[in-house]
């Protein structure tokens, strides 16, 4: 039989840690991508080598992958520059609610989970970059990289 009343959740039980996992998870999904374009911030800063200019893009691809969209590789307007980086965010944001929710169906729950699931998310969405440069190039017939 079930009380009317839900018992309290347990301070630190599993319950509130599947609570803080579903909270915190889309805001720590922004960490990776922040590492990331803070290695292709010094990548790309003073760069005279070319090494450095293809892996500083990479970097600031996988870090805001909505810079595809935008068409960033093609224009450099500083418009649609900030409006990527917006729209990178927002897709972090979403892809840490979907990993933090996938993580937490588990009753025990734990960030491992939350950073298993964002692992498998964010690779199809690397992969998808990838493609989509090795489109670019192949539709344009010129070094895009």
């Amino acid at each position: 039989m079930v009380s009317p009343h839900p018992l309290p959740v347990v301070p630190q039980g599993p319950r509130a840690f599947r609570s803080r996992i579903r909270r915190q998870g889309p805001f720590a999904a922004l960490i990776p991508a922040g590492v990331l374009a803070a290695a292709a911030y010094l990548l790309l800063h003073n760069n005279t080598a070319s090494l450095r200019g293809v892996t500083g893009f990479g970097a600031t691809v996988l870090a805001a992958p909505a810079l595809l969209a935008v068409g960033i590789p093609l224009t450099t307007a500083p418009g649609r520059f900030a409006l990527g980086v917006v729209l990178s965010i927002a897709l972090w944001i979403v892809v840490g609610l979907v990993a933090a929710r996938r993580a937490t169906r588990s009753p025990v729950a734990t960030w491992r989970n939350f950073w298993r699931e964002y692992v498998w998310l964010a690779a199809g969405l690397w992969l998808g970059i990838a493609a989509a440069l090795v489109v670019i190039e192949v539709a344009l017939g010129r070094a895009v990289l």
